[in-house]
């Protein structure tokens, strides 16, 4: 999990590496260069997930207008912007990738370097809009608390509790669903710093019974949620996809007892009709390796259709449902999940574009 959210969001582990950049062949054909950190010792797992998923896609595509080609990067953003201009060198008309955060922001902060359409797989830091040319596709976990404070508003919510872990991933959840939820005329009453000892679980238990709040926010995974939720059970509960138990077994959905959350089909919907092209026999991956391998397909779907012009995006995806903003970002809506009576449901409603 620590090495998920460096990847998303930066932080131990990203460390510079001399690994040498990757070679070019300036005669090679027109491609489409795929950046991600195979090169790093860190990310080197999660980056093949993101090519698996990639190149299955591109397998799938008949009529695939470019061939795809392999770049490996490491986690040094100088390295990354290296070789980003030596694809470009060698001919890539598409760049996908990078897929670190601090890779992601090198090349959007560097001055003229997009030169050609590029879908970078991660959001930069501190970056006011996307430069020319350059289109973000991620798994930012503050998308899915913005989408799930819209459905508590819509679902007639204003006054939240929230639970909070004191890791900067859990403090990125809870800033982003408040900020959201206030924008809709919802209200942050209180928040607790998750703890499982007799006294905070007391002062959460009590602040939930007092009649003051109509929902609780849990900025947790599921394994702490397990621990709060049971103190907090006379309210409705939402949080993102952390909340999903996964592979956990019947007891944590009995724990997590009327909470909702978000995530994407390929982890709640085996019969959704684009995960049905994709599947595939065998054990599946740790749950943040099957995201990443859902982000390949899906960037190689945007990245087509991009690729080839279109830019009413509208794809039914792995990951959520695709469209193109203005800003230069592709939006993911994702089906929210219920968890009632010891089941995992898929909510029938369709949720509402995020802002």
């Amino acid at each position: 999990m620590l090495w998920f959210t460096a990847l998303l969001y930066g932080g131990p582990g990203t460390c510079a590496t001399d690994a040498p950049a990757a070679s070019t062949d300036p005669a090679a054909a027109p491609h489409v260069a795929l950046l991600l950190p195979t090169g790093s010792e860190v990310f080197a797992k999660a980056a093949q997930a993101v090519r698996d998923g990639f190149l299955e896609a591109a397998k799938k595509e008949s009529g695939a207008p470019l061939a795809v080609r392999l770049y490996p990067v490491t986690e040094d953003p100088k390295n990354v912007v290296a070789t980003y201009r030596e694809a470009v060198a060698a001919r890539a008309r598409f760049v996908v990738g990078p897929l670190t955060r601090s890779g992601v922001t090198a090349i959007a902060t560097t001055l003229n370097l997009i030169s050609v359409p590029t879908l970078a797989l991660n959001v930069p830091e501190g970056v006011a809009s996307n430069p020319l040319n350059m289109y973000t596709l991620s798994l930012q976990v503050e998308a899915e608390a913005r989408q799930i404070a819209q459905l508590a508003i819509r679902e007639g919510r204003r006054k939240a509790l929230t639970v909070t872990d004191p890791s900067a991933l859990g403090r990125r959840m809870r800033d982003a669903f408040v900020d959201e939820f206030q924008r809709g005329g919802g209200y942050q009453i209180v928040d607790y710093p998750y703890a499982t000892d007799s006294a905070s679980l007391d002062k959460i238990r009590q602040a939930s019974g007092l009649g003051v709040t109509d929902m609780v926010f849990l900025a947790l995974d599921a394994g702490r949620a397990r621990a709060i939720r049971p103190q907090v059970s006379a309210l409705p509960a939402y949080g993102t996809s952390q909340l999903n138990p996964g592979a956990a077994g019947v007891s944590a959905l009995v724990d997590l007892a009327d909470v909702r959350f978000v995530d994407m089909p390929w982890m709640l919907q085996p019969d959704h009709p684009a995960v049905m092209v994709y599947a595939r026999n065998g054990p599946r991956e740790a749950d943040d390796l099957e995201r990443l391998r859902a982000l390949g397909i899906d960037a190689f779907r945007v990245a087509h259709d991009l690729y080839t012009g279109k830019r009413d995006l509208d794809i039914d995806g792995v990951t959520g449902r695709l469209s193109l903003a203005p800003d230069g970002q592709i939006r993911r809506v994702l089906p929210v999940a219920v968890i009632v009576g010891g089941q995992l449901t898929v909510a029938p409603e369709p949720p509402t574009l995020p802002r």
